[in-house]
């Protein structure tokens, strides 16, 4: 048995399902179809069709009706699809019963987001986190690896059949292995907090790049201090903290970081792997919260940042908004529509600074200067 998920080498043409609930208004649900869409690409699978599922009520064996699962499956298999995503989380017995109905690979969006974080995974620390969340995604659905063999029950009454047998041995393996991941989880948040007192006692000012994914974090990182590290127009290019000082024109040094981005229903195996890692926003003394000025959706991604950094409880921190990829309202056109657009923006995000990671390649952009000014204002 392998001890981590993935998605198929073969399962290549994807075919995605969105999920639409009375609370859910259709903006948001097309909102979020577009998101599974962009996990989706940053695994490179192929994008064969997708639909909103209008819920009424809860159904528990596909998550919605009979009809319409039934309808779901043919779709997919009519398109030749090898894989069918899930905008929502699926429980074990369903992820079973919707590859039973469609002969194909049936995934949702905890495992598609556990599977990125999988693939970039770089550094020890981060491999472990994502190592452990991809057991604990697992350890539930063992049974039914071997539900058919745990049926066939044999010899003497109370005997235990081989699926039985099996189950037992490989739910041991995995627990063992969670257990030791957690220790040595441990043993390197014990090293971080050790770094962290060092740079205490240094008394260096510490400036946390937060924000969404792919709103340009590891950008703005380089275009501040020519860091040069991975920035891909994907979601979570990049998983390590990456941290680089910083000076500032009045002679101050900063540390600034780069952290891991946020996203919407971000899975709670990967949430409590990586606490340890999202909560040293907690000791940062500046948050910077980039935002995609470009996005369509940024007022929601403004709110998910809010909501876990409260979470976090790092909503008391000194906080910059950084409008980012300002750039991009140049696809607009005219000058008009580009002052429209910048307006709307700065007013549903008072004192917000406008940003282009891009164009800001030297301390001599006025838009770095604005940032610049804004951190030795808060550290004062």
């Amino acid at each position: 048995m392998k001890d981590s998920i993935s998605i198929e080498e073969k399962a290549k043409k994807a075919f995605l399902v969105g999920i639409r609930d009375e609370k859910t208004s259709l903006k948001k649900a097309q909102s979020l179809l577009r998101e599974l869409e962009g996990l989706a690409n940053t695994l490179e699978l192929d994008i064969i069709a997708g639909e909103i599922v209008n819920l009424r009520e809860r159904h528990p064996r596909y998550g919605m009706g009979t009809g319409k699962a039934e309808e779901i499956s043919e779709k997919a298999k009519a398109l030749n699809a090898e894989c069918i995503i899930f905008d929502r989380d699926l429980g074990p017995s369903q992820q079973r019963n919707w590859e039973q109905l469609s002969g194909i690979s049936a995934i949702d969006r905890q495992e598609l987001i556990i599977q990125i974080f999988a693939t970039r995974a770089s550094t020890r620390e981060a491999s472990l986190q994502v190592n452990l969340a991809e057991l604990n995604y697992s350890l539930p659905r063992l049974q039914h690896k071997y539900i058919n063999l745990a049926r066939q029950r044999g010899g003497r009454y109370g005997t235990r059949g081989e699926g039985e047998t099996r189950l037992e041995t490989d739910r041991r393996r995995v627990e063992q292995r969670i257990n030791r991941l957690e220790k040595e989880l441990e043993k390197v948040g014990q090293q971080r907090q050790l770094k962290r007192r060092q740079r205490e006692r240094q008394a260096i000012p510490l400036c946390s790049l937060v924000g969404y994914t792919n709103a340009g974090k590891s950008s703005v990182l380089n275009a501040l201090t020519g860091a040069g590290v991975l920035a891909e127009d994907k979601l979570f290019a990049t998983l390590d903290p990456v941290s680089r000082r910083l000076q500032l024109p009045g002679g101050t040094w900063v540390l600034l970081v780069d952290t891991v981005g946020l996203i919407r229903r971000l899975p709670h195996n990967l949430i409590n792997a990586f606490r340890s890692t999202l909560e040293e926003v907690k000791f940062a003394d500046i948050l910077i919260n980039v935002l995609d000025a470009s996005d369509e959706d940024v007022k929601e991604h403004y709110e998910t940042t809010l909501s876990i950094l409260r979470d976090l409880g790092a909503d008391n921190i000194p906080m910059i908004t950084l409008l980012n990829k300002i750039d991009k309202l140049d696809d607009l056109g005219d000058e008009l529509a580009k002052e429209t657009a910048m307006n709307t923006l700065l007013d549903a995000f008072p004192g917000a600074i406008p940003f282009s990671a891009i164009e800001g390649k030297n301390a001599g952009n006025e838009r770095i200067k604005g940032l610049f000014k804004a951190i030795e204002k808060n550290l004062k």
